[in-house]
Order: C-alpha cells, then structure tokens, then sequence
C-alpha cells in the first residue's frame, strides 16, 4: 500500500501583499511550494505527490516542483479550487485504491520537517485513521462573544474601538495549535469530503482543514506532536522568521 501526499498550493496569499500567488513566493532562493515538496519527497514515506495550483498556473507550479531532483517521487500538479477545501476535493480526486494514506500538506508550511511527515503517517498506520499535529498553546486564550459587541457598537453614533464581551477562558493544557501535514485513512477522507461537499465553493462556510470534516462526521481525530519549525507563512514577519529557520538549517 501507499501514501499519497495532496500539497495545496492554490491560495492566493494577498496578506502577503506580493504579485504573484503566495505558493511561488521566495524563501531562500526557492518557492515556497518547492520547499514544501522537498520536505514531503525526503520524508522517505511518501510516494506520489499531487500539487493543487493557482487556476491557469498549473504548468508553472509543475516546472518548478516536478523537475527537481530533490522531489524523488512521482509529483502531478492540478488545478485547485476557489477553496481550500475545493482545492483538497480536487486533489484527492486522484487518490487511487493502492493508496491507503493520504497526507494533506500546506505549501504555506515550508519548512515542516520529514520527520514530522513520518510521525503523522505512522500514527496512521499504527490505527489512527485521522491524526494531526499540533503544538501546545502557551497563551491564555479567551472565547469571546462577537455578535454582542456589533450590537453595542452599532446602538452608539460614535462607538469607539470594538468592545468584546469574554464568554469563558478554556484550559490551554486542553488546546493545540493544528498544523500540516494531516494524515488520513483514505476511505474515511473521501467519505468526509463527499459528506461536507456542500461547504466547498464558499469561503466563509468552507472547512478550513481536513481534521474539520472528519470531526463532522463524528468520527475521532487524533494528535502527535507537532514542530515549531511547521510554522504557517501569512504575513511578512512568518516570512522573516522562515528564512531565520533556513538559514539555520542551513
């Protein structure tokens, strides 16, 4: 049996504010999608690897990730979708009987390390059908009650700065911060998609991960450690610090 790795590389990363889609910005002399798919290829784990592009930029991505030498394994790049969600439906479309795991990666975490990739598919393998890692929250964390302040800011001609009314503070021993790789049995993943299908083409009910749709089904999910280094690029700071972590991997 196999492990099929499905590397979304479709978003469109305006917070980074760059002219090109986030998944083909720089760090380090490379594209971010590239380092995603050297870390999977070098996990040794990992057997084929399908690319969810940016529309129209397919051929691009696969110039850049299919002729590497550093990519050993066989690499497909398709068209995402408007969503991440879509775009992983899009991916996993190609998933084929003799896979038996499937990887859900980010190219927006670059830098998550093989080693991270070889936990999650072995927890898998050892009976976990749905597993992510995840790092433990070293903030307080409060749950708020956004809906409350909308009303009280809009009852006010000049309302100031948004008021948020806090609800509880939950155990942070309790919380983890969830990162990619996530692994899953394939079987459950296609009966999660298929079941939250309707959620896809809209951003703002969409699933924001793989773990989310298999929780709707009722279905555990499960957590390994994660790695600082698996941090998620959003913003020029996150870009900054990965090229720090390059450099002194380096």
């Amino acid at each position: 049996m196999t492990t099929l790795a499905i590397l979304t590389a479709a978003g469109s990363g305006t917070r980074l504010g760059r002219d090109v889609p986030k998944a083909l910005v720089d760090l380090g002399g490379s594209p971010l999608v590239l380092h995603a798919a050297r870390c999977l290829a070098a996990s040794g784990v990992v057997d084929r690897i399908v690319v969810t592009a940016p529309a129209g930029l397919a051929g691009a991505v696969s110039d850049v990730v299919a002729a590497d030498a550093h990519v050993a394994c066989p690499v497909r790049v398709v068209d995402g979708g408007p969503t991440r969600q879509a775009s992983v439906a899009a991916g996993l479309a190609l998933a084929g009987p003799e896979d038996d795991v499937v990887l859900v990666h980010d190219a927006a975490r670059p830098l998550a390390p093989p080693e991270l990739v070889r936990r999650v598919v072995a927890a898998v393998r050892a009976g976990h059908p749905a597993v992510v890692p995840g790092l433990p929250v070293t903030d307080t964390i409060k749950r708020v009650s956004p809906a409350a302040a909308t009303r009280a800011s809009a009852a006010r001609p000049d309302p100031g700065p948004v008021v948020e009314r806090v609800v509880d503070t939950p155990d942070r021993a309790l919380l983890r911060a969830v990162q990619t790789p996530q692994g899953f049995d394939r079987a459950l993943l296609q009966r999660a998609h298929a079941a939250g299908a309707a959620r896809a083409a809209q951003e703002d009910v969409a699933a924001t991960d793989d773990a989310g749709l298999v929780e709707a089904l009722g279905e555990e999910v499960h957590v390994v450690a994660g790695e600082e280094s698996a941090l998620k690029i959003t913003t020029e700071r996150d870009l900054a610090l990965a090229r720090v972590l390059l450099e002194g991997r380096r």
